[in-house]
This record gives structure tokens, sequence and C-alpha cells, in this order.
């Protein structure tokens, strides 16, 4: 079977692009052929048995250049059919898309003023959204979050029959064999902390849409006789300016660290004492899963997809909606200075053994082949 995986942008610390290689790899180790689309590649290409063509794209705006780049990708699909089209942002054309985003248009609506509806930008997301989700298209889609597919049904009327929930992947290779105290005394060793810091972890590009304000805020209240000796280490993508402006406001600049993405999170994840992850906005957060598969406590908010498994786990703190910073200050606390961190440890590594024990590996790659076998018949 051939295969096409659309996607704007690849850099290797992107929750979505991490999955998107996954499953192309998943494909090509079941012997099909994948070939993947996009923009612009970042870091090392992926084995032999997966083409990466790297197409132009033109505009001043990055809307106007996402079309230039769709535009691009439709042409290289005519000049070389795939048995099917597999997208990871939404776009036209598509015959499975990997919902990674919330619904745009919900946001659109909940988070903007109506002359947000007026821009360019909205109009072709809106577009490009309504050619994946409308009722009468074709696109099937592979949700991450139960309760995003009401959203989409609200606004779009999308038949049952179109969405497959996925449950989430269990990373059991990139985390096995950790040794926690090895991890610990990497973890401090990398970033010159005192061998007994405590130290709260974040991870993930977008530092105000996961909460980074709010992790620093929640720093600076921790009580002095802890706070002294607590570190908070964050790991992303983007600029940090204004990050580290609030950290010195509140005068813990030296307490707070942000590093460019990196490849030893495991070991990371594996040596600190809490995730933080106070999303405004997070669709699913991979990020919770691979920390529960650490064994590493999370403290994360509600609307994040994947705080569900926090709950249901017992390995962490789940701070309800609407968030109060105040609620966040008062869990961290209590986290911090908890003597249950091992008990923490033991239920979410077992939580996340019995749904890799319980789920194929491979589950994407085995639904995309479906796909192909319904579309030809």
């Amino acid at each position: 079977m051939k295969f096409a995986f659309l996607i704007f942008r690849y850099f290797p610390f992107g929750g979505v692009q991490r999955d998107m290689l996954r499953i192309a790899r998943d494909c090509a180790a079941k012997g099909n052929e994948v070939t993947i689309y996009t923009g612009r590649w970042q870091g090392d290409k992926p084995e032999d048995n997966i083409n990466v063509v790297c197409l132009p794209s033109r505009g001043w705006m990055n809307h106007q250049r996402y079309s230039s780049l769709i535009a691009a990708m439709h042409e290289q699909l005519r000049i070389n059919p795939p048995d099917l089209v597999v997208g990871f942002n939404r776009m036209a054309g598509l015959d499975a898309y990997f919902a990674a985003d919330p619904c745009f248009i919900e946001r659109a609506h909940a988070e903007r003023g109506y002359w947000y509806r007026f821009t360019g930008r909205y109009r072709f997301f809106a577009e490009t959204e309504r050619a994946v989700a409308a009722e009468d298209r074709q696109c099937k889609i592979l949700l991450l979050s139960a309760p995003e597919k009401a959203v989409f049904q609200r606004w779009y009327h999308t038949p049952d029959s179109r969405f497959f929930l996925l449950p989430p992947n269990i990373p059991v290779e990139r985390f096995a064999n950790l040794d926690h105290v090895l991890a610990s005394q990497h973890l401090r060793q990398e970033f010159g902390l005192p061998t007994n810091a405590k130290v709260l972890l974040m991870v993930g590009s977008a530092f105000v849409r996961k909460g980074l304000d709010r992790a620093i805020e929640g720093l600076a209240a921790l009580p002095e006789a802890i706070r002294h000796n607590t570190w908070l280490i964050a790991v992303g993508e983007d600029k940090a300016d204004k990050m580290h402006a609030l950290a010195r406001r509140l005068g813990i600049a030296s307490q707070v660290i942000i590093s460019k993405g990196r490849s030893d999170i495991p070991q990371l994840m594996a040596g600190a004492d809490i995730l933080l992850h106070p999303a405004r906005s997070e669709l699913a957060g991979i990020v919770v899963i691979e920390a529960l598969t650490a064994g590493l406590p999370v403290l994360v908010t509600e609307n994040c997809g994947y705080a569900m498994h926090v709950a249901a786990s017992g390995a962490g703190r789940v701070l309800p909606s609407p968030y109060q910073q105040a609620e966040l200050n008062h869990a961290l606390a209590a986290m911090v200075q908890s003597s249950e961190r091992d008990l923490w440890a033991q239920a979410s590594r077992q939580y996340t053994a019995h749904i890799s024990a319980t789920t194929s590996a491979t589950l994407e790659a085995d639904l995309l082949e479906t796909f192909v076998a319904e579309k030809k018949g």
C-alpha cells in the first residue's frame, strides 16, 4: 500500500510531529510505502524506507504560505497518486485526518472577538476544517480526545461512522530500563542544581498555551521553607523573554531554567519530582502520558485531554475548570511536600503498563490499512 502523509512542518520536539513519524514508521515496518510531504523538515531524516519530500511555499502571512504549500502537495499527489492521503494538519483532499488540534471554529468563537471572523486567517482555517469535518465529506477523523467528537458534531454534524477514538500511545521502549537514581543525578548535573534539589519539569512548545507563566507563579508562591530548594525547568521551542521577565519580577529568576528542545526527555522525566502541565488549551497532551510512563507524578489542568488519565491512575492532581491560580499554588505546595511520591510512581507505571498490554502498538497503522481496503472495496 502507498501512503502519503501531509504535515506543514516537522521538528523533532513537537507532539503531533512525533506521532506522525511514529505512525509512518509503523506503516513502513508493515511493508507499506510511505512518503511524507512537508514544507519544512528540521532534524534527522527518517529511515530509507520513508521518503521525505520538502515543498516550497510563498506568501507574507502564515495562512498564505500554508495555502501555497497545500497546492504544492496536491500537485505532488496528482503526479504520484497514493492509496491513502493522511493529514496531520487540516486541509482539503484528505482520506484521514489525525486530529491533534482542537476544533478551530469552536475556539475562534469562544476565544476571539467577532472581528476575527472577517480576517483571511479565519477564512483559511475555517475552510480547511470544513473540508475535513463537514457532513458531506468522506474524511475519517482519528480522535485523541472523546469530548472533541461532540464539538465537531455541534458545528459540522459529522456522522459517528467517521470518528475513530484512539487510546493514548504508551512509549514503552522510549522509557524502558530507566535508572531513576542515575536519571536524578543526570538532571541535576546537567542544570547545575544541588543533589537534593526539588525539580518541577515542564515539557512543550508554546509557553503561554502550556501555562508556563502559571507554573512560574506557582513556584513563587511556594512556602519559603521549600521554595529556596525548588527549581522549575521548562523545555520547549518558543520565545522565553516574557517568561524570564515574569520570573525576575517575582524574584525567582535564578530558579527558573528555560531550555530549547532536548533529546533526553525520558531521563529528565525519570529524574524530576513533578511534571507541571497547567495548560490553557490542550487537546490531548502526550507529555502527560510520557510522564506517567516514567513514573513521574503530574499536576495538570482539567481542560487537558489526557488529564483523565492522571485522575484514573491516581498519580497526581487535576486542577478543575475554571482555572484558579490559588488552586495550583495550593496543590503544588502539597505535592512538593508529599510523602506519596513512590506510591504515585508505582500507580502511574501500573496504569500505563495496563494500557500498553491491552492495546495494539500499531493501532493507527492497522486502521489506515483498513481504510485503504474499504476505499478499494
